[in-house]
């Protein structure tokens, strides 16, 4: 074993990484454009039959009027709140602590558009109706993130969905989806995604997560709102001369994708079953709720690591390419589960797993 290797390196040089589709490589792009016929049209800073039939089909599946398509989700979900606090004239939202909005866009909500966030509920667990119907400031918009990403992938009861849009709709408040992996928890509502998105007045889903196309996002929701938020993505610098590389592999890997969700669900929850028959390790949840779930172990991360890097050469199986602390002295990381699960060869899965357990009970 090199000493002087990193986790990611030897994840990177593992043959069979757990999560995921595979390596990302520009083989992606190739694979979406194989089968697209060279003479279609480009769209044009936000125009043409390419992007404006790709939209409507997905507005159409996620049950709302209509639907635009942007580079980022990061500039979406801005500027779905931007729009919810112009309509109200009140500049204050609500959301988790662990937010996308507010850990990982440095503060791009509150710089660009001066908007405030109220934060509920604790950071170890999901909002509930009860943080939001005691919640004492004012608001425009609340914001629900399904699943939870940053706690495991967690989900309320869909009795619960209810009822907070429900109280949200009898306040004039907007509910907005953080539905940047909704395609994942259809199976485990057993709902489809226009019955979920019926909740909400607006969403947002990804294209480059569960779907795994290059990159790109939806934003959907009323015909206003949809037309308003067009205007906000050319003054966010949106409206590129051309996104159809980005529209061609989310169409592409749509269609080829989202029918196997139910697929990826079952092979998390199998899955998690064998993380959690190791010694010193448990998943959250325990029982995944969708394809994703994270895996914590009762080690710090600099004892972890090159135990994990030492199963990836010895079995060619990648689990995670890092690690980080988590509150109780040891460390986890996250896994989403796609095709290449399928793709491993399960002898060389249950070695990798009896090894890591071997490990960590010796390292305890």
């Amino acid at each position: 074993m090199n000493d002087n290797k990193t986790l990611a390196e030897a994840f990177k040089q593992a043959t069979y990484p757990v999560g995921g589709h595979g390596k990302r490589t520009v083989r992606m792009i190739k694979e979406a454009f194989a089968e697209l016929d060279g003479s279609v049209p480009s769209d044009q800073y936000g125009k043409g039959e390419l992007i404006e039939d790709f939209q409507t089909r997905m507005a159409e599946h996620l049950g709302k009027e209509a639907a635009v398509f942007f580079p980022s989700g990061t500039m979406a979900q801005q500027i779905a709140m931007r729009i919810w606090c112009d309509a109200r004239g009140l500049k204050r939202v609500a959301y988790h602590p662990l937010c996308h909005l507010e850990i990982h866009e440095e503060d791009g909500l509150k710089m660009l558009h001066r908007i405030e966030s109220v934060l509920l509920a604790d950071k170890h667990r999901l909002i509930t109706l009860q943080d939001v119907a005691e919640m004492r400031e004012e608001i425009s918009c609340l914001l629900l993130e399904l699943p939870q990403r940053e706690i495991g992938g967690q989900l309320p009861a869909y009795g619960e969905l209810e009822a907070i849009s429900a109280w949200c709709r009898e306040r004039g408040i907007k509910l907005h989806l953080d539905g940047a992996r909704l395609f994942e928890i259809v199976p485990y509502y057993g709902k489809t995604a226009a019955e979920i998105c019926g909740l909400f007045d607006s969403v947002y889903v990804s294209f480059y997560k569960g779907v795994g196309g290059i990159a790109g996002a939806i934003l959907a929701g009323d015909e206003p709102f949809v037309q308003e938020s067009k205007v906000w993505k050319r003054r966010h610098g949106g409206d590129l001369i051309s996104l159809y590389p980005y529209i061609v592999s989310a169409d592409y890997y749509f269609k080829r994708r989202v029918p196997k969700m139910e697929q990826y669900y079952r092979d998390a929850q199998e899955l998690a079953v064998s993380f959690n028959e190791c010694a010193c390790v448990r998943t959250i949840p325990e029982v995944p709720v969708s394809n994703m779930f994270h895996v914590h172990i009762e080690l710090p991360k600099e004892k972890a690591e090159p135990l994990l890097i030492g199963i990836y050469e010895e079995t060619g199986i990648g689990i995670t390419h890092y690690l980080r602390d988590n509150d109780a002295g040891g460390c986890y990381f996250e896994l989403g589960l796609g095709d290449a699960y399928a793709a491993l060869p399960k002898d060389r899965l249950r070695t990798a797993l009896q090894m890591l357990s071997e490990k960590l009970g010796n390292a305890r």
